[in-house]
């Protein structure tokens, strides 16, 4: 599905080493997951300025609330890769069990006149965001995943968020124009409640369905040698012995990490961290400016349709990319993301400068800002997978994750308080961030160069 096999055919060992992926159940529970999560993230967005003030809170408090789950995520991620022994059950389970209570607290602070039960709420759901890292960990996990499959599953997880960023808002918003009139289920309440019952019905799924990965056998993976990947241009393209052997044996107690790799490490990272600030910024932001904005004023409902909007009608090119990611390098599709965003930063800051804002005008600009900054995010994970390890996977994918909650409660944060600060700066802001991106971006793009696929 999704372009995941490639195009023509294979060699033998192409075909069970590097095209090989997990079983395809659990393979769609992962993929499921994921769109829930994102989903759960962004359903309150729409309305939780409104739901804030209503129990006697203010913008910024309703960033916070939006994007404190990313911060109580980060601290529940190294106990849980204590315990979860290089499997992801356990994580699925807690997720699962963790949405399903924070839905319901959120929820019930409305009956309850009390503020901080929605953020109590949140912080809830927190612990089950950390399966956001082991989403990434298992698209990148060589025991199941091969190296020509990792960017397209990247990319599936990417589609996800783009769906969940589109769905989330647009419910959300749904939900609260039509109201429900009672204190139990009513439009600030009902997404809550909603996704409550859809995370039972997804837990009962997990139970059925999913198999966990197994461990390979003691001789498949000798603990004292790991492979260093060697990178190509293209799928087919026989040229190993410009780049070196397909595989290098190396022991693991001589493998350090040089200054290219470190350099590559934080330039992902900080990727990682620039897409989702500037995503969660706007995401923010949106309710808040087009409430504020005299020519705009757009309530809950039509915010939420606003971000959803500018979020689905990205999805033709995400699938797209799931496609050309077998025929594109990884830094390509980089360059490619941040350059498309950072257009829509730069045009938004002028038509700010210029007091020229309609809905037409800004709504180009979250566009391309979603567009590419989405597509930015799916590299950030396949890329260092295919360049290290496969022992680092878990570092690399924990790394990439802090980086992800950096920027989303930063973003969330400064989203919400954009029309404190004043607009110009909020603009600005990230405009700087993508900049120093794009320093590291040019300092570091031979190092960059990974195979396809």
């Amino acid at each position: 599905m999704f372009g995941l096999r490639l195009w023509g055919k294979p060699s033998l060992l192409q075909s069970d080493e590097e095209l090989k992926l997990p079983k395809t159940a659990s393979m769609m529970i992962i993929l499921a997951a994921n769109l829930l999560l994102q989903i759960s993230f962004f359903i309150i967005v729409s309305s939780s300025n409104e739901y804030a003030k209503y129990l006697g809170g203010d913008s910024t408090f309703s960033g916070i609330v939006i994007g404190i789950p990313t911060v109580f995520s980060g601290l529940a991620l190294l106990p849980m890769m204590k315990f979860d022994h290089g499997h992801y059950k356990l994580p699925l389970h807690v997720s699962c069990g963790a949405s399903i209570v924070g839905h319901i607290l959120y929820a019930l602070a409305y009956k309850a006149k009390f503020i901080y039960l929605i953020l109590i709420g949140r912080i809830v759901s927190g612990l089950a965001f950390s399966m956001w890292m082991y989403c990434k960990r298992y698209c990148s996990d060589g025991r199941i995943v091969g190296i020509r499959q990792r960017t397209t599953l990247a990319g599936c997880l990417v589609l996800g968020q783009g769906l969940g960023m589109s769905a989330g808002p647009f419910f959300g918003g749904l939900l609260t124009k039509i109201g429900f009139a009672n204190e139990v289920f009513n439009g600030y309440t009902s997404p809550g409640w909603i996704m409550a019952g859809v995370w039972i019905a997804f837990w009962i799924c997990v139970y059925i369905w999913f198999e966990d990965v197994e461990d390979l056998p003691h001789a498949s993976i000798h603990p004292a040698i790991t492979r260093q990947m060697s990178v190509d241009s293209s799928p087919g393209d026989n040229s190993s012995e410009k780049y070196g052997s397909d595989e290098t044996l190396v022991p693991l107690q001589q493998r350090t990490m040089s200054s290219a790799q470190w350099g590559v490490v934080i330039c992902m990272c900080w990727f990682a961290m620039t897409c989702f600030f500037i995503l969660g910024a706007w995401e923010s932001n949106i309710p808040v400016f087009t409430a504020g904005e005299h020519r705009l004023q757009l309530s809950p409902f039509g915010a939420g349709n606003f971000i959803a909007l500018g979020g689905i009608t990205t999805f033709p090119f995400l699938m797209m990319n799931l496609f050309l990611a077998r025929r594109i390098q990884d830094r390509h599709i980089l360059l490619a993301g941040v350059s498309i965003g950072a257009i829509g930063l730069v045009t938004f800051t002028g038509l700010l400068a210029a007091n020229r804002i309609t809905y037409g005008t800004v709504f180009a600009c979250w566009w391309l800002v979603a567009l590419g900054f989405n597509l930015a995010s799916t590299v950030t994970v396949s890329l260092l997978s295919k360049q290290l390890p496969q022992e680092w996977n878990g570092r690399t994918s924990l790394a990439i994750q802090y980086s992800n909650y950096t920027g989303r409660v930063s973003g969330a944060i400064w989203g919400g308080s954009g029309f404190s600060v004043g607009m110009l700066n909020y603009a600005g802001l990230e405009i700087a961030i993508a900049g120093i991106g794009a320093i590291l971006f040019t300092l570091f793009w031979k190092n960059l160069k990974t195979k396809t696929g």
